[in-house]
């Protein structure tokens, strides 16, 4: 299972909060609001993440446009399966996570398996 460093974590944080393809100079400009950072190493971590198949790129003109392959929301549920996929038994895994729920996150997950087997609509 494979998760982000404290700067791809970042990166993909700000993509994610686009509404629209983000170019390295665009997320450059926002972290250096918060810290001293080069644009090699902004460069670097989203082609890192390009490579990883977790940005899209689209060429425009000398620079590329960024987009996220999938959603916060999807990323956060493929690391939730990848997890449970490598824990081994999967029963024991969603028993230690819903235990941890608190009754709004219960209620959620309720409405949710109702509404995916047929029980109520969405």
């Amino acid at each position: 299972m494979q998760g982000f460093g404290d700067l791809e974590a970042e990166v993909m944080a700000r993509v994610w909060d686009h509404d629209a393809p983000v170019t390295v100079r665009e997320l450059l400009d926002e972290l250096r609001r918060e810290r001293a950072i080069a644009y090699t190493t902004v460069m670097s971590t989203m082609d890192n993440l390009h490579r990883k198949g977790l940005l899209n790129r689209d060429k425009d003109g000398k620079a590329y446009r960024y987009t996220a392959v999938a959603s916060r929301e999807e990323h956060s549920a493929r690391l939730m399966r990848e997890a449970m996929a490598e824990a081994g038994d999967t029963e024991a895994v969603l028993s230690h996570f819903v235990a941890q729920m608190d009754g709004e996150e219960s209620q959620l997950l309720g409405a949710v398996l109702r509404r995916l087997t047929g029980g109520e609509p969405a």
